[in-house]
C-alpha cells in the first residue's frame, strides 16, 4: 500500500535528480552562494554598538545663545500650539519666538529669509515631528541605525 507508493515515488525522484544533474547542482549551490553573499555583505557593514551614557545632571541652559531665536511650526493644530507654548514658555523665562505656518512651503520660505536664527518644526502627527534647518532635515536618532 502506502509504503510501496512512497518507495516508488522516492525512487522516481532519485532517478529524475540523477538525470538532471545540472539543475540538481544549481538547487544546492545557489542558496549556498546567496548565503555566502549575505554573510559577506553583513561583514562589510557591521552594526555599530554605542556605549552607555552615564546619568548626569545637566547644567542650566545658557539662554543668551537663543536671543532672537525663531521657531516656526506647521500644521497649526491645537496639539502643535500646545506643544510649542510649552517649549517657548516653560523652559525659558522670556520665551522663544514661535510662528505658525499653514504649510511646509511657507515654512521653507521663512527659513530662506532668516536662515541664521530659524528652526522649523513639522509635526507629522501628535507623536512625531521633523526639525527643519536651512537646507537640511534633521531626523530622529531611531532612524539612523545601521543599514
Amino acid at each position: 500500500g502506502v509504503w510501496r507508493q512512497t518507495r516508488a515515488l522516492l525512487f522516481k525522484n532519485c532517478l529524475i535528480k540523477c538525470r538532471t544533474k545540472k539543475s540538481s547542482v544549481q538547487e544546492v549551490l545557489f542558496p549556498l552562494f546567496f548565503l555566502f553573499w549575505l554573510i559577506l555583505m553583513s561583514m562589510m557593514h557591521p552594526h555599530r554598538k554605542y556605549g552607555e551614557v552615564a546619568n548626569t545632571d545637566l547644567d542650566h541652559l545658557d539662554t543668551s545663545v537663543l536671543v532672537n531665536f525663531v521657531i516656526g511650526y506647521t500644521p497649526p493644530t491645537a496639539m502643535a500650539r500646545e506643544i510649542m507654548k510649552k517649549v517657548a514658555f516653560d523652559n525659558f523665562e522670556d520665551g522663544l519666538i514661535t510662528e505658525e505656518y499653514l504649510s511646509e512651503e511657507e515654512l521653507e520660505e521663512a527659513s530662506v529669509l532668516k536662515p541664521s536664527n530659524f528652526v522649523g518644526v513639522v509635526f507629522k502627527d501628535s507623536m512625531s515631528y521633523q526639525l527643519r534647518f536651512h537646507d537640511s532635515i534633521a531626523m530622529s536618532s531611531i532612524y539612523t541605525e545601521s543599514r
